[in-house]
Order: C-alpha cells, then structure tokens, then sequence
C-alpha cells in the first residue's frame, strides 16, 4: 500500500506521516517512511540542489529535478518495499509536483504532467493521499520559526496557487484524496487520518495502483 502526504509548507504533512509510521510500526506492519525530494543517495543530493537558494533555478528544470529524484525513490525504494509488502508512507509525492510546478510556476498543464508521472513513477498512483489543507498565511508564521529554504521564500502569491491546485487535484480524484483541516491540533489531525487508514488496512488493500488498475506488489 502507498499513502502519500500533501500540502503546502508548514501545513504539518511530515508530522502526520512520521506519527502514522510510528504507528503502524507499533503494531507489527513493515513500514517504509520516504520523504520527497530525497531517499535515496542521488535524490538527497539533487534536494540540497533544489533547497539550495544560492543559484536560481529555470522552473522547467525545477520539474524535472524533482521528478528525477522521484524516479531514483521509486526504482530503488518504493517499489522494493511494495513488492515485499510493506505500507509506504512518502512525504510528498507527484501530487506535489502538479501543485509546485504546474499550477505555482505555470510550467505544463494536469494533462501533460499526469502522463508524465506515469512514466516517472513507472505508473504507481498511491493508495490514499492525505492533503493538510492550511491557509497560506497560517503556513507562513508556522515557517517563520525556522529558516526558510529556496521553495518556501517564493511568497504568499506563488504559495496560494500551489494551495489551489492542490484543491483542484483534490476535487478531480474525490477517491483517492481525503483532506485533512492542518488548522487542528495535531491529535485531531492523526485521529482523521488513522480513522480512515485503519479502515483501509482492515481492508487488505495491499500493494499501489499502476496507471492501468489495481496492483498487487
């Protein structure tokens, strides 16, 4: 099973996933926890390259470095740990790149990027996708208690675009996508998610959906 993370920075994403990983590990699942741009040697090289707010970055090379991190993650860890069994949890997925890339930096549209994913991913489509919606203003002051890297410093204008097409993603796949209101404390936020993520693991829904239909891996 792959159950993928969202939302804009500061939206609190990255504690949910590690809270349901500590989860799921407490009760005996094989749990893999992966963050995007990053886990695997190369990806965590080409994160320090795209975090890095020293040199700019063409947006159309933006996509593709977040995307050949991706493609790196999925050949050397994700599908590895889908094909033994495990629930992957990932910090961030293609969805983030719709959201960044398309609809904040204007670089292609849902169609071209979809097709894109599928071929990047190798046609794995998470299970369950978790968006922490959070108003941008909200996000800021949460971010403004560390130092912010070259994504998170683009401004308010870029970062509520981002916020709207993850909303329009969101509304176009109602089945995959569950929102999660980031403005709740953090206990409430992990009691909506674990509620639904329990129901689907009580299910057996074992493996990712491929491009094509369900997977078994």
């Amino acid at each position: 099973m792959l159950i993928t993370f969202e939302g804009i920075d500061g939206s609190g994403k990255s504690t949910q996933a590690a809270l349901v990983r500590d989860r799921l590990a407490s009760l005996g699942f094989e749990t893999l926890l992966v963050r995007e741009p990053g886990g695997t040697g190369l990806s965590e090289r080409i994160r320090e390259l795209l975090l890095d707010s020293s040199h700019p970055i063409h947006p159309f090379a933006e996509l593709l470095l977040f995307s050949a991190a991706r493609a790196q993650l999925c050949a050397e860890r994700i599908r590895p740990a889908l094909e033994s069994g495990a629930v992957v949890l990932c910090d961030r997925f293609f969805d983030s790149t719709t959201a960044y890339q398309g609809a904040g930096r204007g670089v292609a549209d849902p169609g071209w990027l979809r097709d894109f994913h599928g071929r990047v991913t190798g046609g794995l489509v998470p299970d369950r996708t978790y968006l922490f919606r959070l108003p941008v203003e909200t996000a800021r002051a949460r971010r403004a208690e560390r130092a912010e890297d070259r994504m998170e410093r683009a401004g308010d204008a870029f970062h509520r675009s981002v916020s709207d097409g993850y909303d329009a993603i969101a509304r176009a796949e109602p089945d995959r996508f569950l929102v999660v209101d980031a403005r709740d404390t953090v206990e409430a936020q992990h009691a909506v998610v674990w509620s639904d993520l329990a129901r689907l693991v009580g299910n057996g829904t074992e493996g990712a959906r491929s491009g094509n239909g369900s997977e078994t891996t």
